[in-house]
Parts: C-alpha cells; structure tokens; sequence
C-alpha cells in the first residue's frame, strides 16, 4: 500500500486506515470477534493507522486496539480526547487531559501514545494557549508522542494548523464534504501538517447500499442523530438529508469504474486529494475491512471524473452543508 507522513509525526503510514468508531458502539452491535477479525484483516492487507477514540463504547474501542496492537507493534495507533465531559471550555483543563489519558493509556497499554487528538472540542478552545501548553506539557512528560485535533469546522482546522504543536488534523471530507479542499488542504501541506480524512462513505450513504426503506436499529446513530439530537449533526451522513443523499448516490453511482465498488470509488475520490494524508473507514467485519484497503490499489480517478463528481456536489449537496462546515 502507498504511504504518506502523518505530518510533524514523522510516521510513514499506509494511505488506507482504519476507523475504530464502529467497534465500540454506535453502529449497532458488532461483536468482538468481529472487531478483531476486521483488524486482522486490515492489517493483512497493509493498513498500519488506527483510529480510536476514549469514548467510543465507554473504552472498549480502545480496548480491543490495545489488544491487537501487542500482536502488530508497528502500526500506528491514533485517539481522541474530550468527550467524557460537557462540552464546555472550562472542562478542557489539565487536570482532566491527564486524567484521560492516564484511562487511554492504560486501555492501549502504551506509553507513549503515539497521537493524540482533542475530540471536537468548543471552537474558543482553539484559541487558548494554555491548553496547547498543557499538550505540549504532555509530549515533554512522555505521556503523549504526538498531538492534533479532530475538527468539525474548517475554521477550526485553520487554527488548529496554525498552531505549531499540533502533527495532524482530523476533518471530515468526502465526495459530499468538499469544503476542505478549498483551504484546509493547502494550509495543511504548506505548515507540514497531517491531514486524516473521517466519514469517508458519509455513514454508509457512499456505499451505495442504502435505500429509502433501508431502517437502522435503535442504538444507531444514523438513527438516533439524523437532526444532531446527540452531537453534531456532521457526523451523521456527513451531515447531508437522508433522502439528498440517496439522489446524488443514483447521480454518482454510473461513474464508478468497472471493478471498483461505489464505496472503493469514493475512498479512491478523497485519496486523489492532494494534501491527503490517511483516509480513516470503518468497518464491521473482515470483509469491509478487505474492500476499503483494496481502494488504495486502484489507479486515481482522473480529472474528467473529478469534474462529474464536482458537479454533482454542487448540484445537490452543496446547498445543504458548504456553509455549515
């Protein structure tokens, strides 16, 4: 698999990785058996980035990585803080930074972690130097190699660029979030910063699986989140109506080259990104896990796709989210 560095890291890893949200909850139940052999099979196919976070299924994401990681001590293994407490400024305190990542730490088993991003964190954050002092603090300590911030703006990842510690910014881009290429990119590349692409097949939609009956569980957060009820509506979807983004998936689908799944073709979209650093998908079970790393094997798209894919952005999805995000 081709790789890229992860920006003021320095780690080389492989430009598919893998996105450990679905193992710990939130996408109906996955079974730990299922989440290990997922792992296996990515890192069998030349994955070396994972991506966890402390609250996604309350540690037991991280668990389950910490656990394969014993057995593959040379990948890369990314999490996130910040999201164990209201999400208020105040909270984004020493004291609780030190806290987490004593809990992160000892679920991976790993000192120290190799990145560690703040987790969606209120806007005002970005501009308080002592929180960044504090992360600083903790490379210095050995809690913590490395420190970025996963994003939901981008604004937020222009801050989060400009600041000279953080190694990588986590932001959601795919063909339904193109606002990123516009700035984010650029600034990232010309500051030598990382940049990890998450929601890449916006929940599911980019897979071209979906259809108007489709029906989620209760404990599902395309469910339970479709108006943001639980945390920003972004997240879902990638934050695109439901039905939207069943038309501009009927728009998109005649594009995709033979041999190559929707969902492979928009994973190879957000790699033709130049900028790009890891693409992060999910997945529930080897099999994905298997067709996602595939989408590092393909050739890029090509400008005249990239065009058509453009086009149907700006047609459909465009008036929805461009100015939100």
């Amino acid at each position: 698999m081709e790789a890229r560095v992860l920006g003021r890291t320095g780690a080389s890893v492989g430009v598919v990785g893998f996105g450990a949200w679905q193992i710990g909850a939130d996408w109906s139940e996955v079974s730990e058996s299922d989440a290990e052999a997922a792992l296996e099979a990515a890192a069998a196919a030349g994955v070396t980035f994972y991506d966890t976070a402390d609250v996604y299924g309350d540690g037991r994401s991280e668990r389950i990585v910490g656990a394969f990681r014993k057995s593959h001590p040379g990948v890369v293994v990314a999490t996130k803080m910040g999201r164990r407490a209201e999400q208020l400024h105040a909270n984004y305190s020493e004291a609780n930074f030190l806290a987490w990542n004593d809990d992160s730490r000892s679920r991976l088993d790993m000192t120290p972690l190799d990145l560690v991003q703040l987790h969606c964190p209120p806007t005002s954050v970005y501009g308080d130097d002592t929180v960044f002092a504090a992360l600083d603090a903790m490379v210095a300590d050995g809690r913590i190699a490395h420190y970025g911030v996963s994003v939901e703006t981008c604004e937020e990842a222009l801050a989060a660029i400009a600041r000279p510690g953080v190694a990588s910014v986590q932001i959601i881009l795919n063909p339904f979030r193109q606002k990123p290429l516009e700035r984010v990119l650029p600034a990232a590349a010309d500051a030598g910063v990382g940049v990890i692409a998450r929601v890449p097949l916006a929940s599911g939609l980019l897979s071209g699986k979906y259809t108007a009956r489709t029906e989620f569980a209760a404990d599902d957060h395309r469910n339970y989140n479709r108006r943001g009820e639980a945390f920003d509506v972004g997240e879902t979807f990638a934050g695109v109506d439901f039905a939207t983004g069943l038309e501009a998936v009927e728009r998109l689908r005649p594009l995709v080259p033979d041999g190559m799944t929707m969902a492979q073709f928009a994973l190879r979209w957000i790699l033709d990104q130049p900028g790009l650093t890891v693409v992060i998908p999910g997945a529930r079970n080897a099999a994905q896990a298997e067709a996602n790393a595939a989408a590092a094997a393909f050739a890029p798209l090509g400008d005249d796709l990239h065009a058509e894919v453009a086009k149907v952005y700006d047609d459909l999805v465009r008036p929805q989210v461009h100015h939100r995000w």
